[in-house]
């Protein structure tokens, strides 16, 4: 039996599926698109729980500030952030740099 969270979480994942490339988008911005603005923190359960799905790019989303609060989620000290600097992306003392020029803002689809 599916349970809303289930439901709400697959939804994040959709939604996480499609960051592009050497991009990130917040759990607020995940949040908002799916309609539920003020369910952020839902957002980063959804991410923690992520690991275990390989299509899925958890990496890719960080608070609202750019910080990689869900770092301690990841298997090894650093792996959060050399996913993303694999993809280009600067992290210094946990923030991303220039964090608007890589950030993604999601949009409704079909």
């Amino acid at each position: 039996m599916e349970t809303t969270s289930d439901n709400f979480f697959e939804r994040v994942y959709a939604v996480a599926r499609r960051i592009p490339y050497g991009k990130v988008t917040s759990y607020g911005a995940i949040a908002k698109i799916l309609g539920s603005a003020r369910s952020a923190r839902m957002v980063g359960w959804a991410m923690n729980a992520a690991h275990s799905l390989e299509d899925v790019p958890a990496h890719r989303v960080v608070n609202r500030k750019g910080l990689l609060t869900g770092k301690h989620h990841f298997d090894g000290t650093n792996l959060m952030q050399q996913l993303l600097e694999n993809e280009g992306i600067v992290v210094i003392d946990n923030q991303i740099m220039d964090f608007e020029s890589v950030f993604w803002e999601p949009e409704m689809v079909g």
